[in-house]
């Protein structure tokens, strides 16, 4: 069907994490991933033919390592306009707005929340995110919320 979603694009750290930096004398330390999440990408997402991206704002290797272990190809990582790389994400995969879907946290995510079909954010997401989200998961970042998306996004397919 047309409007089936092809594509989620996931922001890193408040969504996929709990928002927290660990920074030490040479640099960031660690970022906690939930497993469940991570099940939801590799193994949920490629059954539904959902293809996963992520775009953030901030660089890090932690980030390269879990996408490379999810099998995320398409990372996209210093990206403080994130709506140019979705943009060109978009015409990559062949998709309209009604083919996206994107779950994020804060401010930095509501231009490219605007321009896709399904909007997600964890529970404790800021409230302008809040007040466009779609789906407001029940979990917070870094605690499941995307997994939880990813079945709604699914459900969302299915019902399609």
């Amino acid at each position: 069907m047309k409007d089936k979603i092809k594509l989620l694009v996931m922001d890193v750290d408040g969504t996929m994490t709990d928002g927290k930096i660990n920074i030490g004398p040479d640099g960031e330390l660690f970022k906690s991933f939930n497993i469940r999440d991570g099940y939801g990408v590799k193994e949920m997402l490629p059954l539904h033919g959902i293809i996963p991206a992520i775009i953030t704002g901030r660089t890090s290797k932690i980030v390269e390592n879990r996408a490379k272990e999810l099998d995320i190809t398409e990372l996209y990582q210093g990206k403080h306009d994130k709506l140019n790389t979705l943009k060109d994400l978009m015409k990559k995969y062949d998709c309209n707005k009604e083919n996206v879907a994107y779950i994020g946290d804060d401010i930095l995510d509501i231009v490219c929340m605007k321009e896709c079909g399904i909007i997600g954010c964890p529970s404790d997401a800021c409230q302008q995110v809040k007040d466009i989200a779609h789906y407001v998961c029940s979990n917070k970042g870094g605690d499941g919320a995307v997994r939880e998306f990813i079945e709604f996004v699914i459900n969302h397919n299915l019902s399609k």
